[in-house]
């Protein structure tokens, strides 16, 4: 088993916590558009009361580990790697009793480019622990808000992870997805899971819109978040997300692979 230390080291080795790749002003702005309530940072929660800008600061620091000076506005931001240790122990114990209940699960990702490899792991395992890994509404189409306007996405699994594709083409080896932060795929995922399998996942398992999108329709959901994301954070503090892991959600998809283990590890889920 990876030991507490061993992982803690690989965190700040990797950059997943201690001072990240996600700048101040990134994290900043998004406070500010969540304390304006954009939808781009909502992620799909809807916050039960108003969330300022200092108050998001100061849940974040909480949270975190990032600054809580708001006179600190520029340079790398940064995540207390204990912080990220007591979450992944936390989301270890929700892994754990879903598959002592052989529940059904849903997982899906945003950043496949980084995060498919994390999630596939938990998939594998979840399955063989006898959790139906549930993979609704596939090759569905759903049409989301981007940069460049709206633009129609597929839903689509890789190893019982959901995410989205561009249409037009078959996928290539080495395509895994789009990126996208909407509630929209896991809403259409859940629709479809409720309508045509007359089954709900007990929980999901994701990052960005699958997490609040699913939390904010009542779904236990857990994830990681980096310290741009306050949405899943303020899902936690109201009580609609269950385990938040902050850490960097872009570093290179294998350094992934160590939390992927010892989460296993720690559910006793190792195979």
């Amino acid at each position: 088993m990876l030991s507490t230390g061993a992982l803690r080291a690989h965190l700040l080795a990797a950059r997943l916590a201690g001072p990240v790749a996600t700048s101040r002003e990134t994290s900043l702005r998004s406070y500010r558009l969540f304390a304006a309530r954009d939808p781009r940072v909502l992620l799909g929660l809807a916050p039960e009361r108003a969330w300022g800008e200092g108050e998001l600061l100061r849940l974040m620091a909480d949270r975190c580990g990032v600054s809580g000076d708001p006179a600190h506005v520029s340079g790398p931001d940064a995540i207390d790697p204990d912080r990220t240790m007591a979450a992944l122990d936390a989301f270890a114990e929700r892994l754990a009793l879903v598959a002592e209940r052989r529940a059904p699960v849903l997982l899906g990702t945003g950043h496949p480019h980084r995060l498919l490899g994390f999630y596939a792991g938990l998939a594998d395992a979840l399955s063989a622990a006898g959790c139906p890994v549930l993979t609704p509404a596939q090759g569905r189409c759903v049409d989301i808000t981007t940069r460049f306007g709206v633009r129609p996405y597929r839903l689509d699994y890789v190893r019982g992870v959901a995410l989205v594709r561009e249409p037009g083409g078959r996928p290539t080896g080495g395509e895994t997805g789009a990126h996208t932060h909407s509630p929209l795929p896991v809403r259409l995922a859940l629709q479809d899971a409720a309508e045509r399998l007359g089954v709900l996942p007990e929980l999901v398992i994701g990052d960005h819109g699958w997490v609040c999108g699913a939390g904010q329709l009542g779904i236990e959901a857990i994830g990681p978040a980096d310290t741009d994301d306050p949405a899943l954070f303020v899902g936690e503090a109201e009580g609609r997300v269950s385990v938040v892991v902050p850490l960097d959600d872009g570093v290179r998809a294998p350094f992934y692979r160590p939390l992927t283990r010892y989460v296993l590890n720690r559910a006793c889920l190792s195979q």
